[in-house]
């Protein structure tokens, strides 16, 4: 104010001011609680905000006529003996790299629920470790859609149509399986025996169909999940179906629940696996059954 009043002679500092105030505005708006806030007020408005009405608890008379590994599998994950999850909320510390780039270090928010249907996931990265940029996936009312901005303000990429409607919902299908797999155990999913230790899993949404496999361990937890309903964007520009996996490295037992200690996100190229993400698990930073704008853990 003193700079404007006294112009045309402090017009240098008048200048400084306005590109300080610009830059305390972008830092504002690249920062985490900011981020988690924009986060909160869309799940709000794509997701429903209520509980699920109270269901009976998935005993083993709910789950005797699924196939064996998938029975095993829900017992090992600790579905079995509890009431079914309508929503997963988690937070996590993650690496993340392009085709083309170097691993970043970035933080990650999601929420799943099935009321209906629906994934929200945020990445926040620096691009070329300067720029700072928020990724949107999203899965709402059978369409998804990928949307990049710098400072949650300028647009660097976008995509939608049917290849992102299909590759998001196969990635709501993986989450449910590593973290929430009573999620999946309605008339939607389709569970198919391959041996003792693998089976397949379909899931259909407004039309959309998507089929992943799931490798067990000896006790029956998920050592790797696989599906070709994802496409990579190669670096000519070019989208094609490619084999997707999340192999899972550990599991912690959390409240009765499992869950990952480490999972990573890997292309399986012509020329070998690309690991372009790798996420690590806090369990004080997951909660379930809960609203879009609730973070308390609700384990139980």
């Amino acid at each position: 104010m003193l700079c404007a009043i006294n112009w045309p002679h402090t017009k240098l500092g008048l200048l400084v001011d306005a590109a300080l105030i610009v830059l305390a505005i972008l830092a504002g708006r690249s920062g985490g609680s900011y981020v988690e806030a924009r986060f909160v007020r869309e799940l709000s408005a794509a997701a429903s905000t209520q509980p699920a009405a109270a269901e009976g608890v998935i005993d083993e008379r709910a789950v005797s006529s699924l196939p064996e590994p998938v029975r095993r599998y829900l017992q090992s994950m600790g579905a079995v003996d509890r009431r079914r999850d309508w929503s997963v909320r988690a937070g996590f510390d993650a690496r993340f790299r392009r085709l083309d780039g170097d691993w970043q270090t970035c933080k990650a928010l999601q929420y799943d629920t099935r009321l209906p249907i629906t994934r929200q996931f945020y990445m926040q990265l620096s691009l070329k470790g300067v720029l700072p940029v928020t990724v949107r996936d999203t899965y709402s009312q059978g369409h998804g859609t990928m949307l990049a901005k710098a400072f949650a303000l300028f647009k660097v990429a976008e995509g939608r149509g049917n290849e992102l409607d299909v590759g998001e919902l196969v990635t709501y299908l993986n989450d449910a399986i590593l973290m929430a797999p009573s999620l999946l155990l309605g008339p939607e999913t389709t569970w198919v025996e391959v041996d003792s230790r693998t089976f397949d899993v379909r899931l259909s949404d407004r039309g959309l169909r998507v089929t992943a496999r799931v490798r067990l361990d000896g006790d029956g937890r998920p050592l790797d999940f696989s599906t070709k309903d994802r496409f990579l964007e190669g670096l000519d520009g070019k989208t094609v179906r490619t084999e997707w996996r999340t192999p899972v490295s550990g599991w912690q037992d959390v409240n009765g629940r499992k869950l990952p200690i480490r999972a990573q996100a890997v292309w399986q190229l012509s020329s070998g696996a690309f690991t372009y993400a790798d996420f690590t698990f806090d369990p004080k930073k997951i909660a379930f059954n809960v609203p879009p704008t609730d973070g308390n853990d609700s384990a139980q």
